[in-house]
């Protein structure tokens, strides 16, 4: 019976690591839609490269400085490639998990980030930004020592995310024509249904996300998990549409939809720790508070960012965090527990925080003397998909200057160039 109950919850957690991995075909589409078409090969790209590039990175070093053996409570130690490790299911897991966080950065900055700075930040948050991170809370560190609670990462996974995403967004400016003077110019999404259906995937895979954290197919946790994870998506979607009737006049599409992910992510640390009614309590607040910052980051403080990622993950991120410290069903404040969690959980929001923009600040500043950081203002108006990439992603023209393919600017003419070319055809 035991190794029967061990084969059950091995797949229950690698079902659960396969619904994380289809998110990034979420991400993929989410950022798609919400941005312009001359951009889209480029975050198709991107997204595709994160999840491969940040899977390997964290099979060499990232996994060993989460999980291994730790030094001080702030970095593990060993377990470098696997070596010695034999929990080869529950690696698998984890990668998907640290490719989702580095794959945040990229719709906050999309349309003007150079590939190749994208990729070496990449690099730095899926080896060490994010890891250490990880360490402090689901690898013994510190937080986990002094009894910070985030069952599936509303802090770890999402708020590092969107903290890079923000400093990251910050040091590399909006997009031209995002600002003139005090005006803020809306730049629309190509394709909202397709940010739509990404809207759908990501909600179907945070069912694994938060469902396989449990790391085991356990009867009286997996079902609650889940539920939660349904009640606080729905209540953000309802919360949005209606705060944004209120506001506006008018339901809002594109809020509405991140309406749902602004609950998905409030619920992420709590979804093991909190009543029905509590997840549909965090879910409409965090509805309502994201629909706040995004326009806070926008006219405010402008902080150009194309999906909203920095307030879905960012802000609800950090709402469901010290939610717990309300809604607790063994110590929230809510239910006569005291102060003791929320100040536990604020105090290792404000830690994540700075280590992630000290650190995410500093990589960009070490991969600023190595490549730019932003394309060229010709690049990003022509579009990146032919700047980065030599092609297009949709067979029309004359839609929007630039974004059109004409012979000679096609990838193929250009491939038929160096036929043509003397020098070429010597060699």
């Amino acid at each position: 019976m035991e190794a029967v109950q061990s084969s059950v919850d091995m797949i229950w957690v690698m079902l659960g690591a396969m619904l994380v991995f289809f998110m990034h075909a979420g991400f993929a589409m989410v950022e798609t839609g919400f941005t312009r078409s001359k951009n889209t090969l480029n975050i198709l790209m991107k997204n595709l490269i994160t999840v491969s590039l940040g899977s390997i990175l964290y099979f060499i070093i990232g996994f060993a400085l989460m999980f291994g053996t730790s030094a001080f409570g702030l970095i593990g130690t060993e377990g470098f490639a696997m070596l010695g490790r034999e929990d080869v299911g529950f690696f698998v897991f984890q990668a998907v998990f640290a490719a989702t966080c580095a794959t945040i950065i990229s719709g906050a900055v999309a349309e003007r980030m150079n590939l190749g700075a994208y990729i070496l930040l990449t690099v730095a948050m899926t080896a060490i930004i994010y890891p250490i991170v990880g360490h402090w809370v689901w690898g013994g560190g510190w937080l986990a020592e002094i009894g910070f609670i985030d069952f599936a990462g509303s802090t770890v996974v999402h708020l590092t995310g969107a903290v890079a995403a923000f400093v990251t967004a910050w040091k590399i400016g909006p997009r031209i024509g995002k600002y003139s003077g005090k005006i803020v110019n809306s730049i629309p999404g190509h394709n909202i249904p397709l940010g739509a259906l990404g809207v759908f995937i990501l909600w179907l895979g945070w069912f694994g996300f938060n469902g396989g954290s449990t790391l085991a197919a356990d009867p009286a946790l997996v079902p609650p998990v889940i539920a939660n994870t349904l009640l606080a998506a729905s209540a953000g979607v309802l919360a949005t549409a209606g705060y944004t009737r209120l506001r506006y006049g008018r339901i809002d599409p594109s809020l509405t939809l991140n309406g749902a992910l602004g609950g998905l992510v409030g619920i992420t640390a709590g979804a093991a720790n909190v009543s029905f009614i509590g997840a549909i309590a965090i879910g409409l607040i965090a509805g309502i508070i994201m629909t706040e910052a995004i326009h806070l980051l926008d006219t405010k403080i402008r902080i150009d960012d194309p999906v909203g990622a920095i307030s879905v993950h960012g802000i609800a991120g950090i709402w469901g965090t010290l939610a717990i410290g309300l809604f607790d069903t063994s110590g929230g404040l809510l239910y006569g527990g005291g102060a003791e969690i929320l100040g536990i959980q604020t105090l290792g929001v404000l830690a994540v925080v700075a280590w992630t923009a000290a650190a995410t600040g500093l990589g960009l500043l070490l991969i600023g003397t190595i490549v730019p950081l932003r394309v060229s203002a010709e690049d990003e108006e022509s579009g990146l998909d032919f700047a980065e990439h030599g092609s297009q992603a949709y067979s029309m023209q004359g839609v929007l200057k630039g974004n059109s393919s004409t012979p000679e600017t096609s990838f193929a003419h250009r491939l038929n160039q160096l036929g043509d070319d003397p020098e070429v055809q010597k060699s």
